[in-house]
């Protein structure tokens, strides 16, 4: 067991749920953040009922001074962040040539620029504490491209390329920073697709169906003890197989 801080952004979403309840379950102080209090704090009753007490900061990581105040708040009720899970994400699909700027802007900045506004309040402190364990949750679709997603891709490609630079210039401060690359992934916005749509996605994946979000929480765990120390700047593909690149 562990007392260490984790702060999960995107927690109350599906894949994000189903990490803080690991970290939460491994003895961790979990927090995430929210923008809808009623949502957040509904959602917030339901993970206390199954035994999992997380903290709940209000911020949208979309913009710097929001992000900020996020982890001061989540650093005031826990304490120093030793763990970041940069998980939130959204979608504005759509084919490029008929993409607005704002489902352009909307993605990136929720998926991409998040990832510097949520991490950049949060490194100092590790280095100065030297460790720390940082994970972004990318996607497949950022390895391989996907139809009508130029905008989700290319964030989540770009989240790859912040955690090896990072990486790199941490790594001698005892911190950490990898990717974890879900596929498909059985959460309430995979299971919105139109069933035959979704029975197409899954004749594409060798192990013939949808991953659990809990089989992610368990790929971001990974990355997260102190054993693991010596792996930084990796891509952990958890996909059942429909990607396999090095």
């Amino acid at each position: 067991m562990t007392s260490r801080v984790a702060l999960v952004t995107g927690g109350t979403g599906g894949i994000g749920t189903a990490i803080c309840r690991r970290l939460a379950s491994a003895g961790y102080k979990v927090a995430t953040n929210y923008r809808s209090e009623d949502r957040a704090r509904a959602w917030q009753a339901q993970m206390r009922s199954g035994g999992h007490d997380i903290a709940l900061a209000k911020g949208d990581v979309s913009t710097y001074a929001e992000a900020e105040a996020m982890v001061r708040d989540v650093e005031q009720q826990l304490g120093p962040i030793d763990v970041l899970i940069n998980n939130a994400g959204i979608t504005r699909d759509g084919t490029f040539h008929k993409m607005t700027p704002d489902q352009w802007q909307e993605v990136i900045n929720t998926n991409l620029n998040s990832v510097f506004n949520v991490t950049r309040p949060v490194i100092e402190g590790m280095r100065t504490r030297k460790w720390g364990r940082i994970v972004q949750i990318s996607s497949i679709n950022g390895q391989k491209g996907q139809y009508g997603q130029a905008n989700y891709a290319a964030a989540k490609a770009g989240m790859h390329g912040f955690t090896i630079s990072l990486a790199q210039e941490n790594a001698r401060f005892g911190i950490t920073v990898n990717t974890v690359s879900p596929g498909y992934i059985g959460t309430d916005m995979v299971m919105a697709v139109p069933e035959d749509v979704r029975n197409k996605i899954i004749a594409q994946i060798p192990t013939g169906r949808l991953g659990d979000p809990d089989e992610i929480a368990y790929a971001v765990s990974f990355f997260l003890p102190d054993e693991a120390g010596w792996i930084t700047g990796a891509n952990l593909s958890a996909n059942g197989g429909q990607y396999m690149g090095w």
